[in-house]
């Protein structure tokens, strides 16, 4: 026999995936990701037998809750569901899959829609304590996904939903520099480990022996480098505090190099034994937020103004992605006080998936 178990299945900026709501799965964390892994249809290479897309950005997981969080509507807890072994992880949070959190939230009436045009959901990510303002369209009380904004990596345009990032910094780690330096020497390469959304390992495309141009393809097949950033991105991962990252996605790791298409900054990201196709967004304010620090790995690579609000445009594999910083200056030292951004979402089926029912005793 095969059980249903409700959900949305929705693309959410450049990612795409279910979107559950906790009621309708398991309390029990080892049979609930029984079943993420059986509805992704991993381990298996083309998760021919479930929903997954067979890439990174598209074996991905969203459980909904009502929050219990005072500032807070909506919890999101986060999944990363491997396509290759048959393991979930909910210890990263997905700024992509975010991007359908607050659309999602309404149409599964989590939170009323404003008839006068825009609804804000207040979002708390579970895996980080992140919390997200998500501004919606719905005209009417209705979430309307058809627009005119474009993001790189998504064909078409759609409605945008902007997404304020607050409390950014130190989101695992608890702080800006985790391992108190700017910049420090690594298996002979000087990288910058650095929490701001996401914690991070960052280090010059040049230093690798990269341009930093290479495509997602060309730096897939370079299993010599895969080896040496992996190498880099666990010894890492220990002097940042989180400990043994092996069988862990973070922290993430990136390379940079200057900008060739009038943007601030060049940047591949790892996701992490391969390259991102595009570039995580929460990857993304980390890499904005490094160009800001003095004695960085990045700093010179982008033009820094006095201003308090900073727009740093980050290319990508398949484009471009801007970032919108919000800092003020304490002392000698910048406070990152909040990141945003625009993203699209749309909905691609509402319905149920279907499981084998002795997966969920």
């Amino acid at each position: 026999m095969q059980i249903g178990i409700p959900c949305l299945f929705m693309r959410g900026g450049t990612s795409r995936g279910p979107y559950f709501l906790k009621e309708d799965l398991p309390s029990d964390e080892r049979v609930r990701n029984k079943i993420l892994l059986a509805v992704m249809g991993s381990p298996d290479e083309r998760q021919i037998d479930g929903i997954g897309g067979a890439t990174t950005l598209t074996s991905k997981v969203a459980i909904l809750s009502p929050s219990e969080h005072p500032w807070a509507d909506v919890d999101f807890l986060f999944a990363q569901v491997n396509v290759l072994t048959p393991k979930v992880d909910v210890s990263p949070s997905c700024g992509n899959i975010l991007a359908g959190v607050g659309p999602a939230a309404i149409e599964k009436n989590l939170v009323s829609a404003d008839v006068n045009g825009k609804t804000t959901v207040k979002i708390r990510a579970v895996n980080t304590g992140a919390l997200i303002e998500s501004v919606v369209c719905t005209p009417g009380g209705q979430v309307t996904y058809e627009g005119d904004t474009a993001i790189d990596g998504v064909p078409g345009a759609a409605a945008p939903i902007l997404l304020n990032f607050m409390n950014i910094v130190g989101s695992k780690t608890g702080k800006l520099l985790p391992t108190g330096y700017l910049s420090e020497e690594i298996e002979g390469i000087q990288v910058t480990c650095i929490d701001v959304a996401v914690p991070m390992a960052i280090a010059q495309a040049e230093a690798l022996g990269k341009t930093g141009y290479e495509t997602k393809a060309e730096l897939d097949a370079d299993t010599a480098f895969l080896e040496r950033i992996e190498a880099i991105r666990r010894i890492a991962g220990e002097r940042m505090g989180l400990g043994n990252v092996a069988n862990s996605v973070i922290p993430k790791f990136a390379i940079i190099a200057p900008p060739r298409q009038g943007g601030s900054i060049t940047s591949r990201y790892f996701v992490p034994d391969t390259c991102h196709a595009a570039h995580a967004v929460t990857g993304a304010i980390c890499v904005a937020s490094c160009t800001l620090l003095q004695g960085s790995v990045a700093d010179g690579m982008a033009k820094v103004t006095d201003s308090e609000q900073q727009n740093i445009i980050i290319e990508h594999p398949s484009g471009k992605i801007e970032i919108s910083l919000v800092i003020r200056q304490q002392g000698s030292e910048i406070v990152i006080e909040r990141a945003g951004l625009l993203r699209t979402a749309r909905l691609l089926f509402s319905g149920n998936v279907y499981i084998s029912s002795h997966l969920w005793t």
